[in-house]
């Protein structure tokens, strides 16, 4: 949970924002279900809730003020609850993976799904019997939780520290990367791109295109294309790993890490294969500005079958990425920098960017691996290659 927006004795108004609740993908804004006076914070700031819990009472008739001691005097008759989370099918176990459940004495909701849609794979239980995970006990009569809160900074001179508590967002990122370099084979391959001819052709074109689609015609568009191209012609790069079968996906959902001011998050574009140049450009800025404001959804940010991350808008000029699970491979897109090439035993100067593509060689070989990002370079280097899907 995240702060309170207001405090006990404030009138609010139906459907004002109260809280912001922090869940490990979004954040939530939770409004006031109807018109009063707020008199109780059953949990305070910092406190952990679960879906429908009651969180703040308010006094409809809303017609003295409030102050915390009078809190407990006033009768509320309007509870405020966290809001829902989205379903998903995070509660589904895949059938190699219930039988293990079955086995250690655990239930669905004591694993975390890597699968498609949230669901626990054969994989994510073995993990987590490895990690010494344990069946959930009787439930018990909930207690509010105590509030958290970052620690005073500690006077060491001029050497100062301070202990922040990380977020649950945070904290859900550290874990699944964690679990992908623990569970997946990564490999990383490289290749580097002369983008003179996509620079070139977007030259030419984006003020037209600009003035027809109302959105500025930019790189992350053509990337998408060419990871597709190459996802066509080799499909193991559009696979994930379940249990100890390969799930071969007939659509092409790529995720787009987008950073935001509460970590990294990976907005889908759902199939991508079916997208214009301008519906994906127009879609990342949506995912872009959404970010930074704490609005995407759960909705954009389940599924996903591969990913690319753009380094280069930070002007990293080579990483080597981290599969997002259960996905089996992501591209790295960095700086574009002019460097000397040799081009027909002459060296010449040309804007040259490198790509990181890495994958999970139990299932992805080098040869597939390799081809398919040859396969988007060559894409990238005649752009006209996309426009004719060859």
């Amino acid at each position: 949970m995240l702060q309170w927006k207001k405090k006990p004795g404030d009138a609010v108004a139906i459907d004002e924002i109260l809280i912001e609740i922090e869940t490990d993908k979004v954040v939530l804004e939770v409004p006031a279900p109807a018109a009063g006076v707020l008199v109780a914070l059953v949990v305070g700031d910092g406190g952990t809730v679960a879906s429908e819990q009651v969180i703040a009472k308010i006094d409809t008739d809303g017609q003295v003020a409030v102050s915390p001691l009078q809190i407990a005097a006033i009768p509320a008759t309007t509870a405020v609850a966290a809001a829902p989370v989205a379903a998903s099918k995070g509660d589904v176990a895949m059938p190699a993976a219930a039988k293990l459940l079955a086995d250690n004495g655990l239930s669905v909701g004591d694993v975390a799904g890597s699968g498609k849609d949230g669901r626990v794979t054969k994989g994510d239980v073995l993990g987590a019997v490895a990690a010494g995970a344990k069946a959930a006990p009787a439930p018990v009569a909930a207690k509010p939780p105590a509030v958290a809160a970052p620690a005073a900074p500690v006077a060491l001179g001029d050497r100062a520290e301070q202990r922040v508590p990380m977020s649950r967002l945070r904290a859900r990122v550290a874990e699944r990367l964690l679990q992908s370099q623990s569970q997946n084979a990564i490999l990383t391959t490289f290749n580097e791109v002369n983008m003179a001819p996509l620079m070139d052709m977007r030259k030419r074109f984006q003020d037209k295109f600009e003035k027809e689609h109302g959105i500025k015609l930019g790189f992350m568009s053509f990337f998408v294309k060419a990871a597709v191209a190459a996802l066509k012609k080799f499909p193991v790069l559009n696979a994930s790993v379940d249990g100890n079968d390969i799930v071969y996906h007939g659509y092409f959902d790529i995720g787009i890490a987008v950073g935001s001011p509460r970590g990294l998050v990976v907005p889908i574009l759902r199939n991508a294969d079916q997208m214009t140049f301008a519906d994906i450009e127009k879609k990342i800025a949506e995912f872009g500005k959404k970010a930074k404001e704490g609005k995407i959804s759960m909705d954009d940010l389940t599924g996903g079958t591969f990913s690319i991350s753009n380094g280069g808008t930070f002007g990293s000029m080579l990483s080597t990425p981290i599969i997002n699970p259960p996905q089996s491979a992501i591209l790295g897109v960095h700086a574009t920098k002019d460097r000397a090439v040799v081009e027909n035993g002459q060296v010449v100067v040309r804007p040259i960017n490198y790509l990181a593509m890495s994958y999970d060689h139990r299932i992805i070989d080098g040869r597939e691996a390799v081809l398919g990002l040859v396969t988007m370079k060559e894409a990238l280097e005649d752009p006209a290659r996309l426009l004719f899907d060859i």
